[in-house]
């Protein structure tokens, strides 16, 4: 992400092919007569790679400091701060050294904090097919890691971030319940869409022997999507709670024949190597994805998407269906869950082909809105179209 000092896929460490013999030191005795030179740089180049992720994940968390202080700069924090670090330098560290290095992060952080930047959130790990959804809207944004879907929503409508990307429905998978569900209650707008055809890797380290791997670590909905493979390959499945965190898991503890099943964009972004793609059991299983911000933009759109609940009576779904019937608007999207506000009802999710600036969809809007008991309008956004390529 050039300009903005978080250039995160250029982390990628020019690891060693560490398995050639003209790369062998003697064994040094000091060390228990185990480790080589190569080994020992490999140690090195993996505690590198992680520091960097590291002060990745500290910048991102100072970021999101400059809505929640009145002024950037705050020297009794930054006293804090590199008091903090000198009392517990241990060890090799010099407290002067530290001292240093942190000034130079502090002096790092301020920068972003100062640069009129937009910061979009994703829910999981860095490497997430939310993250590549969020790149591939806007290359110029800063990309910032969210721990759960509401922690998303609750950040950019506090207004420390400005945009969210959230997973709204899979093709295989269906609806995507926990997002649906906080669209009900937010006050959030769409202002764009992704549609993301979802293609799985086979991730290992880069000094691994392909037919040494026997374990594949991954979200559960990834390993059942790469079931046939993982049965052909006679491979062991452990479930992880994210397969983004299954590939930083991967490079940190380097477990022995030990693989994961990610996106392509994990294995850049841990530098890990790809040793097969596009091992999903289905080939057409696109993930559509959804840019909410706090306000709607200026830029015209050709789809919308709109919250509503019915009369509770008979015919009540039929009467709203055909106002877009008869108006001769396409709808691409019908979904329902059961209103949670409203015992015994259901709320029902509408997309559709049409612009706010077509008189003939204000009107039907107009007509839904006074026929219903909830009505909500999410946005008016330009339809994104599946992405080639993208895997």
């Amino acid at each position: 992400m050039s300009g903005h000092g978080l250039p995160f896929t250029d982390y990628r460490l020019p690891f060693t092919d560490y398995r050639s013999p003209e790369n062998r030191a003697p064994r040094n005795g000091n060390l228990g007569g185990e480790m080589h030179l190569d080994e020992i740089r490999k140690r090195i180049n993996t505690i590198d790679f992680e520091i960097l992720k590291l002060l990745n994940s500290r910048m991102e968390y100072a970021i999101r400091t400059k809505t929640l202080k009145p002024r950037v700069a705050d020297a009794i924090r930054e006293s804090e701060v590199i008091g903090y670090i000198e009392r517990h330098s241990r060890g090799l560290i010099e407290p002067e050294f530290c001292r240093k290095l942190f000034a130079d992060i502090i002096t790092e952080s301020k920068r972003l904090q100062v640069e009129d930047c937009k910061l979009i959130g994703f829910q999981g790990e860095h490497g997430s097919f939310s993250e590549v959804a969020a790149r591939l809207f806007d290359p110029e944004l800063i990309y910032i890691s969210c721990g759960e879907y509401g922690e998303t929503f609750e950040a950019v409508e506090s207004g420390v971030l400005d945009l969210g990307v959230v997973p709204v429905e899979h093709t295989l998978g269906g609806a995507v319940t926990e997002v649906n569900e906080a669209l009900i209650n937010t006050d959030l707008v769409i202002v764009g869409e992704i549609r993301l055809p979802v293609s799985y890797c086979l991730l290992v380290l880069p000094d691994t022997d392909p037919d040494e791997v026997r374990v594949v670590y991954s979200h559960r909905q990834a390993l059942a999507q790469c079931q046939g493979y993982i049965q052909r390959e006679n491979l062991d499945s452990r479930p992880y709670y994210d397969s983004a965190a299954a590939a930083r898991m991967l490079v940190k503890e380097r477990p022995e024949g030990s693989g994961v099943i990610a996106s392509r964009f994990a294995a850049e972004f841990f530098n890990l190597e790809v040793l097969e793609e596009g091992i999903e059991d289905h080939h057409d299983n696109i993930s559509r994805f959804l840019i909410l911000s706090r306000e709607a933009t200026s830029e015209p759109g050709n789809k919308c998407s709109i919250i509503f609940v019915g009369e509770h009576r008979a015919g009540a779904l039929f009467r709203v269906l055909k106002e877009f019937a008869d108006a001769e608007i396409n709808l691409t999207r019908i979904e329902s869950l059961p209103s949670r506000n409203l015992p015994g009802n259901y709320v029902f999710f509408l997309d559709f082909q049409g612009s706010v600036q077509d008189p003939k969809v204000m009107e039907v809007l107009e007509r839904v809105e006074d026929m219903t008991r909830v009505y909500k309008f999410l946005g008016c956004y330009p339809a994104g179209e599946p992405v080639v390529g993208s895997r």
